[in-house]
């Protein structure tokens, strides 16, 4: 597994298991299989309704608390006091001692008050890093000019229809590492049927998932993709295993379309 280095030294691996849309009765077992097969960071969120399953896949796991990295995000905070009540009920939810990283899922609320209270929390040692979700430029540096702690992460639709090449400058000039939402555009714009992608992939021997996923990682973009399936996963997990070339990487740019494909932000 490749990791990145965040901006307190915290390691986070490149490439994680996501979990949106997964349905609490069966969390438990795609995050085992997922685990199993060489996973070690698992993406849920206070919304997804899933973080007790994920902790409770964590543990049962066998896994060193130490080897995990498990990332969850706030949802419908307001101010300091419901975030300080918020980020408790996440710690008892996923029942893992700490949360390797905590994110604010999204742009509302007294946002510069929701990030103090996870400032004091990653202060009191109950999260290893914090960060955030759908911030884009201007909403991205409002947090930056009112902060003690920089954004360790800021997790945003990514991929190749949506590159976020102005945001990803941006971050990489203050320290915030970028993460990919929905890194595979969920199946939208016929991303598996792309004459370029298919191309590229023939070439490697490789499936068109695992070149998108490829282009992002090899910019240094964490990317969390998620499926039910455990062959799936193990796809995912193999896109570190080859490179795209210089021409390549520039054919898939030019996929660039500076659109959402989900009429988020």
């Amino acid at each position: 597994m490749e990791y990145k280095t965040l901006n307190n030294g915290v390691k986070m691996p490149l490439l994680g298991c996501g979990t949106y849309q997964i349905p609490p009765r069966i969390t438990e077992r795609c995050v085992s299989d997922a685990l199993n097969i060489g996973y070690r960071s698992i993406d849920t969120a206070q919304c997804y309704g899933n973080e007790r399953e994920v902790g409770i896949a964590c543990r049962k796991s066998g896994i060193a608390r130490s080897e995990l990295f498990i990332t969850t995000k706030l949802w419908a905070c307001r101010g300091y006091r419901d975030t300080a009540d918020s980020i408790e009920r996440s710690l008892r939810e996923l029942d893992l001692n700490y949360i390797d990283l905590l994110l604010i899922h999204e742009p509302t609320g007294d946002v510069n008050e929701i990030y103090r209270a996870m400032e004091n929390a990653y202060k009191d040692g109950k999260i290893r890093a914090i960060g955030i979700s759908n911030f884009l430029e201007s909403k991205y540096l409002n947090i930056v000019n009112h902060c003690k702690i920089v954004p360790a992460v800021n997790q945003v639709e990514t991929h190749i229809f949506r590159q976020q090449r102005k945001l990803r400058e941006l971050e990489a000039q203050i320290g915030t590492k970028h993460e990919s939402w929905s890194p595979l555009a969920c199946g939208q714009n016929n991303i598996f049927r792309n004459t370029t992608l298919m191309k590229i992939a023939s070439n490697h021997g490789r499936s068109v998932a695992q070149v998108a996923l490829r282009f992002l990682t090899q910019q240094g973009i964490i990317v969390i993709p998620k499926s039910t399936h455990i062959e799936r996963m193990e796809e995912n997990l193999a896109s570190l295993e080859f490179d795209l070339n210089a021409n390549e990487m520039r054919e898939i740019e030019q996929l660039e379309t500076g659109k959402s494909l989900f009429g988020w932000w």
